[in-house]
């Protein structure tokens, strides 16, 4: 069994385990923390990134004014930006059997794979993760379609003139094989191999191994993944909370007796508490209305949003808010809200039991009933002419590089009566705003991450116990910021297998049985006998047949029978003979009764050497050895075939035949 790691983020994974002749992808993530070295994109043309300086090197040798932009001490890339995709030389990926996703954002490299790889298999999701997927997929394109850049910027790429661009330019992995974003084709095309599954639901793959979805508890939607042979089982964890929030809760019983359990996904802000986080973003939102400024939110156009949206509602009448507007801008935005109110069976009880009232799940309901929300495709259109100030934006894109957000950033980032709150923790904030200095707006910072922490996933595994744990590399050591936290990294025994970016794992586990079938008839012709209490044994002699990894028993066909000769005067041959098969032996041949009837039939002189594997008995007189071991018995004779025979016969009568 094998672990190929193709993808170095620890919350973004894409691995590929062969399993029992299976291929099997868990997850294909996207890497979009590649597009924090690019230029912004705005939606209408922005005079002061026009204006920023071309980068050359301080020597004059390399030259890169068109393709690289200096802003505030740091140099950007200006071209459409590109994403960090899965390692695809690794391994063929045309191999790959079948892809599970485990929640919508550990899919968005799925249209790269799909269609560029030669991949002919089967993906299975859960319906939301489905459908929220392809809404996030399709705000992606649409952002970057709609601002096209005609340049695409190749030389900043060379190696030799990579090692001597400056910051994080230079430390960038895998830049050659960074591609543009995906057409709305391709994604349709991925998403059509897509075949729906429920929580566990058992689906077989190719007669060898059984695939089943459980509820993670972090998203609508989103799934941990049991793999298991009849005698094996492997647990994929990616992306779970324990916290109580909108989606199911977590299955984790079902996760017990796993031989090798996969963790990826946990949270990327250890020391945050999500709750508290709630509480600052709200605070600060209030703090920032009341002074008369605007709050942007630069989020995805699902997930935390809802939980955002809902703590607001609570929030807007003790704080006074009721007059402030919201807007939710995104060209997914009304879909991402209605999504959210239909897909009942896969939220929390609290809200499945809001369904039957009826009343709809999620609050912003009657927010957007009561025009506190509203809901836009882009800043165009209806947006411009119902927009007031001081008002609350929520839209993306969270790296501030394309989106609406751009367009806010450059109209308020002016004046410090406003505040950019980010609350997504994929991103640094800090490198998030750099193409935006000089800044004066307030950045408050907010990542709220419901995901495992180390002290969660700490008591999960406890509970659980697994035999093996396999984690990205990033988990079995302090982050680099907090060396001396211990608490922050996962601290088991045996030790956790890590991994990283292009490693294979031999996964630490052999198959040690296989089910076989045997057929009725065959069955039924067995003459089983007990050689225990409970326990009876039976020979057979059979043809093994093997088909799509199922395996049976057959009776042995019978041979047909010889075609007649021409010959006038045919000669009867007589059929071959047929030995009987040997009979088995069974049992043990204990020490002190042997002794005592060697010494009846005349054996008296016995010397008794002790070994690792049982006892030799020395046959002084006879000149003859017995070594007595566990799975054998040896007689060591030497011309003499009576005596040999007058104690193979002895030991014969301590052991039973089959």
């Amino acid at each position: 069994m094998k672990l190929y790691c193709l993808s170095g983020h620890p919350t973004l994974p894409c691995n590929v385990l062969k399993f029992k002749s299976t291929t099997i992808m868990l997850d294909c993530g996207l890497d979009t923390t590649s597009v924090l070295s690019f230029l912004p994109l705005p939606l209408v043309h922005s005079l002061r990134l026009s204006k920023l300086p071309g980068w050359s090197s301080k020597d004059g040798l390399i030259n890169l004014e068109k393709e690289l932009k200096e802003c505030a001490g740091r140099v950007f890339v200006d071209s459409q930006p590109e994403f960090c995709l899965p390692e695809r030389e690794l391994l063929d990926l045309s191999t790959v059997d079948v892809i599970l996703i485990s929640n919508y954002h550990c899919m968005m490299a799925l249209p790269y794979i799909t269609e560029h790889t030669g991949f002919t298999g089967t993906v299975y999701a859960t319906e939301p993760t489905l459908q929220i997927g392809r809404l996030l997929m399709e705000e992606l394109v649409n952002f970057m379609e709609r601002v096209p850049k005609a340049q695409s910027a190749t030389c900043w790429k060379n190696k030799e003139i990579q090692r001597l661009l400056p910051g994080s330019l230079k430390d960038a992995v895998d830049v050659r094989s960074w591609k543009r974003c995906y057409s709305l084709q391709e994604v349709n095309s991925a998403l059509s191999r897509v075949q729906l599954v429920g929580y566990s639901q058992k689906v077989e793959l190719f007669g060898a191994v059984q695939i089943s979805p459980l509820s993670s508890g972090y998203s609508l939607g989103s799934s941990n993944w049991i793999i298991q042979s009849h005698h094996e089982k492997v647990s994929y964890v990616s992306g779970s909370s324990l916290l109580t929030t909108h989606p199911q809760p977590m299955d984790q019983s079902s996760l017990k007796n796993s031989d090798v359990l996969i963790l990826t996904g946990l949270t990327q802000i250890p020391t945050a508490n999500p709750d508290g986080m709630l509480g600052e973003f709200c605070s600060n939102l209030a703090m920032t209305i009341r002074a008369g400024g605007n709050v942007l939110v630069p989020c995805y156009s699902s997930g935390v949003i809802y939980d955002l949206l809902e703590c607001l509602y609570q929030f807007i009448e003790s704080a006074n808010l009721g007059t402030t507007p919201f807007y939710f801008i995104s060209p997914v935005a009304n879909s991402s809200l209605e999504f959210s109110q239909i897909f009942a069976e896969w939220l929390c009880h609290n809200k499945q039991t809001k369904v039957y009232l009826p009343e709809p799940p999620f609050p912003h309901a009657e927010l957007i009933q009561t025009n506190k929300l509203k809901h836009y495709p882009s800043i165009h259109g209806d947006f411009s002419s119902d927009f007031r100030q001081p008002c609350v934006v929520f839209t993306g894109h969270p790296s501030l590089r394309f989106g609406d957000v751009v367009h806010f950033m450059e109209l308020w980032g002016k004046s410090s009566l406003n505040t950019v709150i980010f609350t997504e923790p994929d991103f640094s904030y800090l490198d998030a705003l750099a193409p935006y200095q000089q800044l004066s707006m307030k950045c408050v910072y907010c990542p709220i991450d419901t995901r495992l922490n180390f002290h969660q996933v700490s008591k999960l595994l406890k509970e659980i116990q697994p035999l093996h744990v396999v984690c990205p590399e990033q988990y079995t050591q302090p982050p680099v910021s907090q060396s001396h936290r211990s608490d922050l990294m996962l601290d088991l025994q045996p030790p956790p297998m890590p991994y990283g970016r292009c490693s294979v794992l031999n996964l630490p586990f052999r198959r040690r049985y296989e089910r076989v079938y045997i057929l009725p008839e065959l069955a039924n012709s067995l003459v089983p006998n007990e050689v225990k209490p409970g326990i009876s044994v039976a020979t057979v002699s059979a043809v093994l047949h093997s088909k799509d990894n199922k395996h049976t028993l057959q009776s042995v066909p019978k041979p047909p029978p010889a075609p007649p000769t021409k010959k006038r005067k045919r000669v009867m041959e007589e059929p071959p003979v047929v030995l009987a098969p040997k009979p088995l032996l069974s049992g043990a041949v204990p020490l002190e009764a042997f002794l005592v009837i060697l010494q009846k039939h005349g054996v008296t002189e016995v010397k008794v050497e002790e070994t690792a594997d049982g006892y030799i008995l020395h046959l002084q007189a006879q000149d003859t050895l017995i070594q007595l071991e566990e799975d054998g018995t040896h007689i060591v004779c030497d011309n003499n075939e009576p005596l040999r025979t007058t104690l193979r016969d002895l030991v014969l009568r301590f052991l039973q035949k089959l």
